[in-house]
C-alpha cells in the first residue's frame, strides 16, 4: 500500500522533542534523524519536500557551525527542499545567517507546534505551488502556450479559449492593463486552423489618428503627400490569418464605420483605392475599457459593439486569480536569474507573502518588472520584500494576525482548491490533501463548506 502522505523530515537530537513532534506532525509522513549523518541519509533517501532543521546538532550543541554545514548540504543535495531552521533564544543572529543562506524560515525554541505547524503547511503550499508552475511551465502539451495559471478563474478561461478557436467567430477580449489580452489573442491563434498563417497585432491607442486609417487598411501610390508606392494595410497582411485589434476603444469614430463595413462585406479599399479586396481573417478585438459606457457617451458604436462581441471574454485581475501570482512570480524569477546569470532559488517566505497579498493593480506586467527588478537586486540566491520594492500600504491590512484565523484562511482555500481540482469528488479532493473521507466531511461541518457528493 502506498503513502500518499508528504514527507517531513526532522532533524532534531534531542530524543523527547523527537517524539513531540513525530506525534504532533502525524499529518505528514515524518522522518527522524538525530544528526548532520542521519539526515543526509534520510534526505537521499526520501527526497523530503520540508525539513525542520534544529541549528544546534552534536558534536557540539552549543556550535551552530555543524547545523550551518547540514544546511549547506541540503541545498547541495536538494536546492528545492524548504528548510526551516530551529534555534535557541539566544541564537537570532544565526537564525539570520541560515536564511541569508537559502533556507526558507526560521522558528526559536521553546517549540509551539501551532506556530510550527503553520509554518511548515505555508512551505508544503510554495512547495506545491513551485512544481505547479514547473509543470505549466515545461508541458509542452499545455494548450495555451505561455499563459501560466492553477487559479479556478483562468483554468475556465482557458477551457473557454480551447473551445472556441477552432471557429471563425469574432471575440472580444476585456481586461484591465496588463492582463495578457495579446498573449490569449495569440492563443486563440495557435489553436485555430489559422495556425500557421499569420497572426498580426495592432494596438490603436499607439498610433496616432491621422494615420491609423492607413495602418490598418493601407494606400494606394500617390494618394496622399509621401505616398510614393503602394502600401498594404496590416488588415490585408493579415488574409487568411488572425488580425488582433488592441484597444478599440480608442478608436476614432469614423474608422469604427468603416471598420464595421469590413466585418460586414470582408472586403477593404485601400485609400486612395477603387477596388475591393477581399481578405479572409479572424477578428479579435480587446480593450480596458467599459464599451458601454463609451456606447452610452456617444463615443463608440453600439453596432459594432455587436459584431465585435459574438463572443465575450472578461479576464480576470490578477488580484482576483488565487495563488497565481506567487506562481508566476516564481517563472518570472527562474528566467530572469538565468538571463542575468545569478543563482536564485526562490522567494523568502515575507517576500512570498508579500507577493500574494499584494492587489497588484498594474497586473502581470507589474508583477514582471518587479521580478525582474528584484533580480537584478538580489544579494543572496533569495528575494527578499526589500528586493521588490513593493510598498505595504498597498497590501491588504484585513488579513487577520490571529494564528487560529490564519490557519482556518489556509484550510478553507486549500479544501476549496482541492474540491475544484478534483470536480467536487470528495474521495478524490480528500487524496489530495491526504486526510481521509470522514475527516474531510468533519472539515466540511466545521468551515460550513457546501459540497455536491452525496
Amino acid at each position: 500500500m502506498t503513502n500518499d502522505k508528504k514527507t517531513l523530515l526532522i532533524v532534531e537530537d534531542d530524543p523527547g522533542l523527537q517524539k513531540q513532534l513525530k506525534w504532533s506532525f502525524d499529518n505528514y509522513q515524518v522522518i527522524i534523524a538525530g544528526d548532520r549523518s542521519e539526515a543526509i541519509t534520510a534526505l537521499r533517501r526520501y527526497k523530503p519536500s520540508v525539513v525542520t532543521l534544529d541549528l544546534g546538532l552534536p558534536p557540539d550543541p552549543a556550535n551552530a557551525s555543524e547545523g550551518l554545514a547540514t544546511l549547506s548540504e541540503i541545498q547541495e543535495l536538494l536546492p528545492e527542499t524548504k528548510v526551516i531552521v530551529v534555534t535557541g533564544n539566544d541564537d537570532r543572529e544565526v537564525a539570520v545567517e541560515a536564511v541569508a543562506m537559502g533556507a526558507y524560515d526560521f522558528y526559536q525554541k521553546p517549540v509551539e507546534i501551532d506556530t510550527l505547524n503553520l509554518i511548515i503547511d505555508r512551505a508544503f503550499h510554495l512547495v506545491e505551488l513551485e512544481e505547479e508552475n514547473k509543470r505549466l511551465t515545461h508541458n509542452n502539451d499545455e494548450p495555451l502556450e505561455g499563459i501560466i495559471a492553477v487559479s479556478k478563474p483562468m483554468l475556465d478561461l482557458a477551457r473557454m479559449i480551447e473551445k472556441i478557436a477552432p471557429s471563425d467567430v469574432t471575440t472580444l477580449l476585456l481586461g484591465d492593463s496588463g492582463t495578457g489580452k495579446e498573449l490569449l489573442a495569440k492563443s486563440l491563434h495557435n489553436l485555430s486552423p489559422r495556425k500557421d498563417k499569420p497572426f498580426v497585432a495592432v494596438n490603436s491607442a499607439a498610433i496616432p489618428e491621422n494615420l491609423l486609417e492607413s495602418e490598418l487598411f493601407g494606400y494606394e501610390k500617390g494618394a496622399f503627400t509621401g505616398a510614393v508606392k503602394q502600401t498594404k494595410g496590416k488588415i490585408e497582411y493579415a488574409d487568411k490569418g488572425t488580425f488582433f485589434l488592441d484597444e478599440i476603444g480608442d478608436l476614432p469614430m469614423a474608422l469604427q464605420a468603416k471598420l464595421l463595413r469590413f466585418l460586414q462585406e470582408r472586403r477593404i479599399e485601400r485609400i486612395g483605392g477603387r477596388a475591393e479586396i477581399p481578405v479572409d481573417i479572424r477578428i479579435v478585438c480587446a480593450t480596458h475599457q467599459d464599451l458601454q459606457e463609451l456606447i452610452a457617451e456617444g463615443r463608440f458604436r453600439e453596432d459594432l459593439y455587436y459584431r465585435l462581441s459574438e463572443i465575450t471574454i472578461k479576464i480576470p485581475p490578477l488580484r482576483e486569480r488565487e495563488s497565481d501570482a506567487i506562481v508566476i512570480a516564481t517563472a518570472f524569477a527562474a528566467r530572469f536569474s538565468e538571463q542575468q546569470h545569478k543563482k536564485i532559488k526562490g522567494f523568502t517566505k515575507e517576500a512570498a507573502e508579500m507577493i500574494e497579498n499584494y492587489p497588484w493593480p498594474g497586473n502581470i506586467r507589474e508583477l514582471e518588472n518587479k521580478v525582474k527588478r528584484a533580480v537584478i537586486m538580489a544579494d543572496s540566491n533569495r528575494i527578499t520584500v526589500e528586493d521588490l520594492e513593493l510598498s505595504m500600504d498597498n497590501v491588504d491590512s484585513s488579513l487577520p494576525l490571529n494564528l487560529k484565523e490564519v490557519r482556518e484562511m489556509a484550510e478553507t482555500s486549500a479544501i476549496k482548491r482541492a474540491l475544484s481540482y478534483s470536480n467536487n469528488n470528495v474521495s478524490k479532493a480528500a487524496k489530495l490533501l491526504g486526510v481521509t473521507r470522514p475527516t474531510l466531511y468533519t472539515l466540511f461541518n466545521k468551515y460550513n463548506i457546501q459540497t455536491n457528493d452525496s
